[in-house]
């Protein structure tokens, strides 16, 4: 019997297993599924978190299920997205925990459906080594695979020199160093008095629910307003980033005109094969076809806002390139309120250009364009940004195919689509007017001098002193400062590389590419850590998504394999 080794057991493991179940396989094999953590759910959404952590996407954008729009080869197995399958409020953001019971679910139903001929055992056990077909697990066991596929998921990196530098230094003066972490694997127990945390995200969202609400402080709403009741045990927050201001919030209404067909203007297979700068040939596409997402919602979905038909717009704007100030003209005459338009850079950069004269006045801006953004993200009058935000889908799941991440579309693909719900945004306006949380402003800086951290902005010439620095973001993964045992013995004896950016190397059907430039039969990886592999392991219901094609391809290649 031949035998399937899969290192990491989440959801993406899950998947897998799922494409293959549908395949209908008459194979004979042994499938070893190897995580410590919870088959399904594995590290980051393992049932053994803080229940006050939860999700960024509202229950029913979650699905693990294809559907009538997936396009692979294989079957569509439809099955409920995780509104469903719980019972609960659909337009809501469940806990971490309630999702860990759908992937837990999700991981039996898909073992479930393989036939009798398919065994599964999952290992709780941390793969350690791998050295030709064997893995070597820190309980002892080795496992002699095959095929081996590893979806490890979100890894944890070394230190970079700056934060090791930082770390030295608050060890050395008695100071708190947080350095990049999965907020749900932190220890803040130490963290008190005046701290920084540099980030704005949902690392920043994660870690000042654990240092309020989770050191017993609660929420009251008095005459409409949340207002957060200490509990004494909080450190007060500092916080600030790049931008200066937190990710966009979730929007909480549907669309209200047709749903685009997309892709429309960025058709990634239309540009394979040719050399390509992201800026000048790539992000011009990309901008236009989520400004198309927005506009035909806005047209479709609010006649009223708009000075032409549709149809007529749409001629137009197919015309012209994003970048054209013909394009700049036609949404001056066809839209009339600036608000109604799409600008990326204003989006990119809020604070640009922005100063005050202290911190006190800044508070109160950046307040109000919090409230502004909460209010309009609840507003169905603005759907046209949920237009924008399924395009922005649609434009993040061609690139990872296409071409390596560019640094800056990452983090602005997050900022905003991958925002926190619009009730963390309030307890964060909370926090703020219960002087919790302070604002640092953009362009921020930290520097670590005799016996504290210092830490200012461009945005006002206030300068705080603080016992603590937080890294309020994940690790930048990289395979040469990987911290995972599996992917350095690899990279030891030349069997996987690297590209610019520190992804592994993987052919476009997921096979480990060595040293030699050569492809590896029956090794494969997917996940994030890896050139050309989408993100998320589950997506948004309806989307064809990339992820569930990707696993549709590797079980495929599995099988053949398989039944050599």
């Amino acid at each position: 019997m031949r035998t399937l080794v899969v290192i990491g057991g989440g959801p993406r493991t899950a998947g897998l297993l799922e494409r293959i179940a549908a395949q209908s396989p008459t194979v004979r094999a042994a499938v070893h599924v190897v995580d410590p953590h919870p088959p399904g759910a594995g590290r980051v959404w393992r049932h053994a978190q803080s229940p006050l952590l939860r999700m960024n996407s509202m229950a029913e954008d979650v699905t693990v299920f294809t559907d009538e729009s997936f396009d692979g080869e294989g079957p569509v197995r439809p099955g409920p997205s995780l509104a469903e399958w719980t019972g609960i409020d659909p337009v809501s953001f469940p806990s971490r925990q309630v999702q860990s019971r759908y992937l837990s679910w999700f991981f039996d139903h898909a073992r479930k459906s393989l036939p009798p001929t398919m065994s599964v055992t999952v290992h709780r056990a941390t793969a350690v080594e791998v050295t030709g077909n064997r893995v070597r697990l820190d309980n002892g066991e080795m496992l002699d695979a095959d095929i081996l596929v590893l979806a490890l998921g979100h890894l944890d990196a070394d230190l970079e020199p700056e934060h090791r530098k930082l770390a030295e230094h608050a060890a050395e003066h008695g100071l708190v160093y947080v350095p990049p972490l999965y907020s749900a694997d932190a220890d803040l127990s130490a963290v008190t008095g005046d701290v920084v945390l540099r980030g704005f995200g949902l690392a920043f969202i994660d870690l000042m629910v654990l240092l309020t609400e989770g050191r017993g402080g609660r929420y009251v709403r008095e005459s409409g307003q949340l207002t957060y009741v200490p509990s004494g045990a909080e450190p007060t927050l500092y916080v600030g980033s790049r931008r200066g201001v937190p990710y966009h919030s979730k929007t909480g209404y549907r669309l209200q005109g047709t749903r685009p067909k997309l892709p429309h203007f960025f058709v990634a297979d239309a540009l394979r094969g040719k050399e390509l700068d992201f800026r000048a040939d790539v992000w011009p596409l990309m901008a236009k076809e989520i400004a198309w997402g927005h506009y035909h919602e806005l047209f479709t979905g609010h006649p009223a806002l708009v000075r032409m038909p549709f149809p007529e717009f749409a001629v137009s704007f197919a015309a012209l390139p994003w970048y054209s100030e013909e394009m700049r003209e036609l949404e001056r005459l066809a839209v009339p309120d600036p608000a109604d338009r799409i600008d990326f850079e204003r989006l990119d950069r809020p604070l640009a250009g922005v100063t005050f004269g202290s911190a006190e006045e800044f508070q109160e801006y950046l307040r109000s364009y919090v409230e502004a953004d909460v209010a309009r993200r609840s507003d169905p009058r603005h759907s046209a940004d949920l237009g924008a935000f399924l395009a922005l889908l649609s434009v993040y799941g061609q690139l990872a195919g296409l071409m390596p991440f560019d640094g800056w579309w990452h983090g602005y693909f997050s900022y905003l689509a991958s925002g926190p719900p619009p009730d963390r945004l309030e307890e964060l306006l909370a926090l703020s007017r219960a002087g919790i949380v302070r604002f640092l402003g953009a362009d921020m800086w930290v520097e670590a001098v005799e016996g504290a951290f210092l830490a200012g902005s461009a945005t006002t010439p206030d300068v705080v002193r603080a016992n603590g620095l937080v890294e309020a973001r994940l690790p930048a993964h990289s395979l040469s400062r990987t911290a995972d045992p599996v992917l350095r013995s690899l990279r030891a004896t030349g069997d996987i590389t690297e590209d610019a950016a520190g992804l592994v190397r993987v052919d476009p059907l997921g096979r480990l590419i060595g040293e030699r430039g050569e492809a590896d039969p029956v090794r494969f990886a997917v996940g994030p850590y890896v050139t050309g592999t989408a993100f998320a392991a589950f997506a948004r219901p309806r989307t064809n998504a990339p992820a569930f094609k990707q696993n549709d391809r590797l079980a495929r290649e599995i099988l053949r394999l398989l039944g050599d």
